[in-house]
């Protein structure tokens, strides 16, 4: 029982040979198990966001039309229907960090996201 009642030694205590000294505090975790992540790198590719396919439709529409009463018309929705769809897509890509807030803007997510080709314009 007395020993446990002793300190332990320190570091610097000669009862310790001088290989265990030297090599740092001793892991419970065998070294198969041990995980020593790497350098963290970003996604070379934008984040998506998550679009339905009605909302891929519009934006697609919108980008080959001139207006939005012609995207109405031409997918047989409202113009507030055609306007809640753009307002929902806008609010996902900023969600995820890629604010689009003009069409120029959804027309350079949508290439970007190869949902269009520049040849389709």
């Amino acid at each position: 029982m007395s020993a446990l009642l002793e300190p332990l030694p320190s570091a610097s205590d000669s009862s310790i040979p001088a290989a265990r000294r030297s090599r740092g505090p001793i892991s419970l975790v065998p070294p198969a198990l041990q995980v020593h992540p790497g350098p963290v790198h970003a996604s070379p590719f934008p984040p998506r966001p998550d679009l339905t396919g009605r909302e891929i439709e519009v934006l697609l529409c919108w980008i080959r039309h001139d207006s939005k009463t012609e995207v109405a018309k031409a997918l047989f929705l409202s113009l507030g229907t055609v306007n809640t769809h753009l307002t929902r897509i806008r609010a996902k890509y900023t969600s995820v960090g890629r604010p689009a807030p003009t069409k120029a803007g959804l027309v350079a997510r949508a290439l970007q996201d190869g949902l269009v080709d520049i040849s389709e314009l």
